[in-house]
């Protein structure tokens, strides 16, 4: 027996939704037809997938390493099907900022040009934002991830700031340097963020780190005095919380904006988004560098 796709759908129903019954609710099927396509899925490929308790699931090693494929699987049928009607979807997969000031152009722009293609932006917090979880077709990635499955291209650049607290003895300042922000605690995501202590000289350092795993756990920590952060300019636009400020830091390199997809899974829609992207970065670029002349 083939692998059908509605035994694909009511495995990654059951580990989105939390439980058998809610996935059949979700699928408009009932639960027992969920468990009766799960089980015949996991028949057929000879593993237990999906560990079940008379209060929760929870994947198996085996789920862990087939949930992504399947993702894939029924992202691919989405866009086959949106390919022979015309039409399709692209998922853009980004960790922590989706395109920062760029993100409500790209969008406009995109509904014009392509209207034939949905364009739907994906948080994922992985290296790859989403890629090798099939969540994403297309990525932005900050950070180069180590799977030698993806491809990179370089579209734009973006200066980083540095994040603290509103009353942070460098909050009145208008810049600061990488020198100023090591006296204190620095928080990272060591899985996804745009910065690491290689950013400062040997032996220059912020002396503790402190690990965050999300937007929401940094921006916390960040507000309540614990530690400063040091980010892409597009966090720095995205994300404005009370009792936090953002301070450019002078002399940091820039954060490199890369596209990001899975090594010949490049579709047309996908080359376009990539051109549009390379544009609303160099575009931004052109105006920065006019107004600065008109300074």
């Amino acid at each position: 027996m083939d692998v059908e796709l509605r035994q694909l759908r009511c495995f990654v129903a059951v580990v989105e939704e939390g439980s058998f019954t809610d996935a059949g609710i979700s699928l408009g099927i009932s639960q027992t037809a969920v468990s009766r396509n799960l089980a015949a899925l996991e028949e057929h490929l000879g593993a237990r997938l999906i560990q079940r308790t008379t209060r929760s699931v929870s994947l198996t090693e085996a789920g862990e390493r087939a949930l992504p494929h399947a993702r894939r699987v029924l992202a691919a049928v989405v866009g086959l099907e949106g390919a022979a009607q015309g039409g399709g979807r692209l998922r853009l997969g980004y960790a922590w900022s989706a395109l920062g000031r760029h993100t409500l152009e790209l969008q406009r722009r995109w509904a014009a040009e392509c209207p034939e293609t949905e364009l739907e932006l994906v948080m994922e917090n992985s290296p790859t934002a989403g890629l090798l979880e099939g969540a994403s077709d297309l990525a932005i990635l900050r950070r180069k991830p180590s799977a030698r499955r993806v491809e990179l291209q370089q579209v734009g650049e973006e200066k980083r700031y540095c994040a603290m607290a509103a009353d942070d003895p460098l909050a009145g300042k208008r810049s600061v340097g990488l020198a100023q922000i090591a006296d204190r605690p620095l928080a990272v995501d060591v899985r996804t963020g745009s910065t690491t202590l290689d950013l400062w000289p040997p032996g220059a350092a912020p002396a503790k780190t402190v690990e965050i795993h999300s937007v929401d756990d940094w921006l916390t920590l960040i507000a309540a005095g614990k530690a400063r952060g040091v980010t892409a300019e597009a966090t720095a636009h995205q994300y404005r919380r009370r009792g936090l400020v953002y301070r450019p830091v002078r002399d940091a390199p820039p954060v490199p904006v890369h596209a990001a997809w899975i090594k010949g899974e490049l579709a047309p829609a996908g080359q376009k988004l990539i051109a549009l992207l390379a544009e609303l970065y160099r575009s931004g670029d052109e105006h920065r560098e006019r107004h600065r002349g008109d300074g």
